[in-house]
């Protein structure tokens, strides 16, 4: 190669890289002109029913809970009898989108916020908790819920994991995995049907979770739909009849919250010490909400 045609390559591959350099900065900067740009060329009609269209803009309509609603709900700390205090504040997030009505939903990632109500040290240890705030979209929410299911960290791993590992065409996400409570997925955006019946469809599968209508359990007090609420819920890793307690040894529901003190949630351990490990999930089910 003569030595002028190697310079003139070489010029060539500076040009590229100084070009991929400065093109993310250029980029920006014509990004940032736009941003700032004080004109928008919709129509002032169009611009009011894109801001009436945006359900997370603070300020707009106010975000009903309708009775009945699930909330699906990883516990954020660990819980222990022996150093949880009276007025504690304890947080949880929210697995999987909530839908609420058309258009409007609770998004994953957004919180509830709420307390530990009493404490009780040595054999039955007991831990009394309240969850009483929903914060979404920059917006808090009273709501009093009770307790329907929980899970221990375990059992909510194994439910996203297929029992049977992929062979070697299989597409993960597409394999069958086993609801905290037995109800069976068939692969993501597939039916979800009971572990008892493979034809009894209760639900689908759906990015982080499921949807289904909630199941009254038989022999417990659980119920399905309650105040008219016959829409499907967010039961994330839960099936769609899940009562009570699952991989929590020594842990039981004393008080799930439906009855008088209405909300308040009491779990009771056989121990001298409760533990209720970070990453437990909960069905919290809403009775009743209110815009803050």
């Amino acid at each position: 190669m003569s030595r002028e045609r190697f310079a003139h390559l070489t010029l060539q591959s500076l040009c590229l890289l100084l070009g991929t350099l400065l093109y993310p900065t250029i980029h920006l900067q014509n990004a940032n002109s736009q941003q700032q740009s004080p004109q928008d060329e919709r129509s002032p009609a169009l611009i009011r029913y894109a801001a009436s269209e945006d359900q997370s803009a603070p300020g707009s309509n106010p975000l009903a809970v309708p009775p009945g609603t699930i909330l699906p709900v990883r516990l954020n700390s660990t819980l222990s009898s022996a150093k949880c205090r009276k007025g504690q504040v304890i947080t949880g997030r929210i697995m999987q989108d909530v839908p609420l009505s058309p258009g409007v939903r609770i998004k994953e990632g957004s919180k509830v916020l709420g307390h530990i109500v009493e404490v009780t040290t040595g054999a039955p240890a007991h831990i009394s908790l309240q969850f009483d705030k929903l914060v979404s979209s920059d917006r808090t929410i009273s709501i009093t819920t009770n307790l329907r299911a929980i899970a221990g960290f375990m059992e909510i791993l194994e439910a996203q994991i297929p029992p049977i590992g992929p062979g070697e065409s299989d597409v993960f996400r597409w394999l069958t995995t086993v609801q905290v409570g037995g109800d069976v997925v068939y692969g993501e955006g597939g039916p979800v049907s009971t572990g008892a019946d493979a034809n009894q469809i209760v639900g689908k599968a759906v990015n982080g979770g499921v949807l289904g209508k909630v199941r009254a359990k038989e022999g417990t007090e659980c119920r399905g739909a309650i105040d008219g609420n016959d829409s499907p819920q967010a039961l994330w890793v839960f099936s769609s009849d899940a009562c009570g307690t699952y991989g929590l040894e020594h842990i039981s529901i004393a008080h799930a919250g439906r009855t008088d003190p209405t909300g308040v949630i009491v779990l009771i351990s056989n121990r001298n010490d409760l533990k209720l490990p970070s990453g437990a999930g909960m069905l919290l089910r809403v009775i009743a909400s209110k815009n803050g």
